[in-house]
């Protein structure tokens, strides 16, 4: 094992992955801004929902969190051009991650997939082949690194895929061919193709080869004799999901991460080629690095890689930690590469008690969370926690002590008919967030 993963390899494809991924992410974070996402998400909200362990967090305001954005896309601009790598690698990935941990309203996994990727490349030698640190220093040039650089890339975004495809594995996805049953109709106005999807056997042909597809992509793609035809796979898997649903930049994203699974060869030639259109241009030069040069690897770093594949192995079985059906309580439910796999709706009323004069009424989302927040919010359990404790620190406020906060959540799943959440008789101001299990949650099957 220790020479596979130590074997000298073309440091080509972890220089292909570095120009890519500034590149997609510079991209993204210009796309953010100029789509006013800046300003819904971070400037108009009255209140945030943090992550346990992390309500130290807050935004930074107005102009704040706009410079930040500038800041993260100069990054990954430099992060693309290996210019002051280490230093322009470790800023974006603290400020996108930073700014994924200021409301979990905005949880996506391929923002997490940006936070572990960018976490990992901090320690990777990306910046010593056709970079701007080569120019600057040319004795950090090398040809070869160790193999462990590029497959620690390679098994994040195999991990991602095969989550993806055990995620698939239960009785709404497989046997009902839910929620594709309720998603694939409204798209019947495509042209040529659109009345498939008024067509029962499309949704369960979709949920099938969805599952097939996540759970054997990443084999085919590090099997060289299967690897190009996988890759065209993975192109027409992300665009065919682009143009069906709303999911941003993230089929793009893996089209473009998962390229470093072709042989050095394809990558050499890539660069070689903009190489010499660079060099016409007058603004790179290439120079001669020597044949092998192993990047410092520490014990530490190993033992973090290590350590960072073994918590990825096994973070998202910690769903089975907690009892009930996991697309209702969403008890392990982020960071395990749950991508679009349920349709899930609800409305939340909160009836507020004062104690001392017994007077009763209602609140509503809507009177201080954004359209987007109160939607997110409705149907987990865990941030309607956190608005009922909001409420009660407004109404302390106002010169109520000690008010009682209970929620009335209707929610439904995959289209079945709503049905209460959250158990309406406890008071949440109560109640503590944490890991624990929650059990003012309500069974699914009640």
């Amino acid at each position: 094992m220790r020479n596979f993963v130590y074997k000298p390899i073309s440091i080509a494809p972890l220089i292909v992955f570095r120009v890519l991924f500034g590149f997609i992410m510079f991209v993204s974070v210009v796309r953010f801004m100029l789509n006013g996402w800046v300003d819904s998400q971070y400037l108009m909200p009255r209140f945030f929902f943090s992550y346990y362990g992390f309500e130290w967090i807050e935004p930074p305001g107005e102009p704040g969190i706009y410079v930040l954005f500038i800041i993260m896309a100069i990054a990954a601009l430099f992060v693309m051009a290996g210019a002051f790598y280490k230093i322009s690698a470790s800023v974006f990935f603290l400020i996108f991650t930073y700014v994924e941990l200021i409301d979990k309203t905005n949880y996506l996994n391929h923002y997490y997939f940006v936070s572990l990727v960018s976490l990992v490349m901090i320690f990777l030698p990306a910046h010593r082949h056709f970079s701007l640190d080569v120019l600057r220093k040319p004795s950090l040039h090398v040809s070869k690194i160790p193999y462990w650089c590029i497959l620690i890339i390679q098994l994040q975004l195999a991990l991602v895929y095969f989550y993806a495809g055990v995620a698939k594995l239960n009785y709404d996805w497989l046997i009902e061919a839910l929620p594709l049953r309720i998603w694939l109709p409204p798209n019947a106005h495509i042209p040529v193709v659109g009345f498939l999807f008024e067509k029962v056997w499309v949704a369960y042909f979709f949920s099938w080869f969805g599952a097939v597809y996540d759970l054997s992509i990443p084999f085919f793609l590090f099997y060289k004799r299967t690897r190009s035809y996988a890759y065209i796979a993975v192109i027409a898997f992300h665009i065919f999901t682009w143009l069906l649903f709303p999911i941003g930049m993230f089929p793009f994203i893996m089209i473009l991460a998962t390229s470093i699974f072709f042989s050095p060869d394809f990558h050499q030639g890539l660069i070689k080629k903009l190489s010499v259109a660079l060099q016409r241009m007058g603004i790179y030069r290439a120079g001669t690095p020597p044949e092998y040069a192993a990047p410092a690897a520490s014990k530490w770093i190993m033992g973090f890689f290590g350590l960072f594949l073994m918590v990825q192995v096994m973070l998202p079985w910690r769903f089975a930690l907690y009892p009930g059906k996991l697309f209702w309580t969403e008890q392990g439910y982020r960071f395990s590469w749950r991508v679009m796999l349920m349709e899930k709706a609800g409305y939340v009323i909160f009836h507020v008690k004062d104690p001392e004069t017994g007077r009763e009424w209602e609140a509503y989302a809507h009177d201080y969370l954004t359209p987007v927040q109160e939607k997110q919010m409705s149907t987990q359990p865990d941030m309607i926690l956190q608005y009922a404790q909001f409420l009660e620190q407004q109404y302390i406020k106002q010169g109520i002590k000690d008010p009682e906060i209970r929620a009335e959540a209707y929610v439904t799943l995959n289209g079945r008919g709503s049905r209460l959440l959250i158990d309406p008789e406890v008071d949440l101001t109560k109640e503590q967030d944490g890991f624990r299990h929650k059990k003012w949650i309500l069974s699914y099957w009640n």
